[in-house]
């Protein structure tokens, strides 16, 4: 039953990815249809991802009260609605609304589907579990590539969004039919501020925020336009450097969730490994003189890889210092962390694009994230294993006056 849950919960994840990335093979439509330039496409974009990542901490605590199955259940009715309204939009402010509403339902699906893994599974298993749910659910934004052009093409505009709402309508029935929850899963008052006063719990935020936030910066915006105009590649092999990425993903995912199951002590050894190469990579990049050779661009793509995969060790955390009852609070603060340190990358690069115009010097703003991500997980580190041992310490105590 664990794993038809948890099935269940990664296709509607899956779908959610599909929502997400949907408007991305449309933008062209989306520009002739809704009068946009590209600061108004890029506006739709950024909203979206704002709205997912405020949304974290909110969802996490309605999460905790009210379970997953109805979270997931009302994530994907309000992505639906979002592209019903989308299908028929034709202005900004209705794009607006429904990318809102996209990135709204989005942001209900993740943490729920972490949840369903952190209570179903033993603690060994799990963090391949949590793994296996970020790789499949990328399968969605496969499925937001071709068949989507093809439905454009096809059907036109209405048709293929209204169907998409269709799909979401779908996932809903599925979630509501298929998952069950206990009543002691769910709690009356769940714990944002014991969640937040856990050291681990911000051990797992400055994780995600410190890994997550290169990777996602390249493969949501930046990474396409600094290979092609910044190091003069063919737009086919940049998008074969792009699909190199992905596809090495979906290797180092299990590889580091095996890992960290296997060596729980050694988690944060892993996530400074991955700050640290990846910090490596850029350096060697960025001060190559002149454009990098091809090798050294595959090298960035490969070590970038293992940032998804990396950042869900940060969940991790969260499940191994917060009781079942506040899991969704602690979940929430560390996705929300995370995305808002992306925006922020994302953000900034474009800043001193416009002021230097010169990707060397753009990137360069990545630098201060990974040392203050690094600074703040060895810091948290050191308060959770200090916690840790007061716990041990304690427990023993009580044992000598048991016996």
């Amino acid at each position: 039953m664990a794993l038809l849950f948890w099935a269940v919960g990664v296709l509607a994840y899956l779908v959610a990815v599909f929502h997400r990335q949907s408007l991305g093979v449309a933008s062209l439509e989306a520009a002739a249809r809704l009068d946009l330039g590209s600061s108004g496409l890029a506006t739709l974009a950024m909203l979206q991802i704002l709205v997912y990542a405020l949304m974290q901490v909110p969802v996490g605590v309605l999460l905790d009260r009210f379970g997953s199955k109805r979270l997931l259940a009302t994530g994907a009715l309000t992505m639906a609605c979002g592209q019903a309204l989308l299908a028929v939009a034709d202005t900004l402010l209705y794009g607006v609304a429904a990318r809102m509403l996209i990135g709204l339902g989005d942001a209900m699906t993740f943490i729920s589907v972490i949840r369903l893994v952190n209570l179903a599974f033993p603690p060994r298993r799990n963090p391949v579990m949590v793994q296996l749910t970020g790789l499949l659910g990328q399968l969605g934004a496969i499925a937001a590539t071709v068949p989507m052009i093809a439905a454009l093409h096809t059907y036109g505009w209405e048709a293929t969004f209204l169907g998409a709402a269709g799909l979401g309508v779908a996932v809903a029935l599925l979630v509501v039919t298929v998952l069950r929850e206990k009543r002691s899963e769910r709690v009356s008052e769940p714990g944002l501020r014991a969640a937040w006063a856990q050291p681990g719990t911000r051990l797992g935020m400055w994780t995600h925020a410190a890994t997550q936030c290169s990777a996602a910066a390249f493969l949501l915006l930046w990474g396409y336009p600094f290979l092609v105009e910044g190091q003069g590649l063919s737009p086919a092999t940049a998008g074969v450097l792009l699909s190199t990425l992905t596809a090495v993903g979906l290797v180092c995912g299990p590889l580091l969730g095996w890992l960290a199951g296997r060596y729980p002590l050694r988690r944060s050894w892993l996530v400074l490994g991955v700050i640290g190469s990846t910090t490596a990579a850029w350096t060697l990049v960025l001060a190559w003189p002149g454009r990098a050779p091809l090798w050294v661009l595959v090298l960035l793509v490969v070590v970038l890889a293992t940032n998804g995969p990396g950042s869900m060790i940060g969940f991790d955390y969260a499940r191994t210092f917060n009781p079942a009852a506040r899991i969704g609070a602690a979940t929430g603060i560390v996705n929300g962390g995370g995305f808002l340190a992306s925006m922020a990358v994302i953000a900034l690069i474009g800043l001193a694009l416009d002021l230097v115009g010169d990707y060397r010097w753009a990137f360069v703003v990545q630098y201060p994230f990974w040392l203050l991500g690094a600074v703040q997980v060895l810091r948290y580190r050191a308060k959770a294993r200090r916690l840790l041992a007061q716990l041990d310490e304690g427990a023993g105590e009580v044992r000598a006056a048991l016996d």
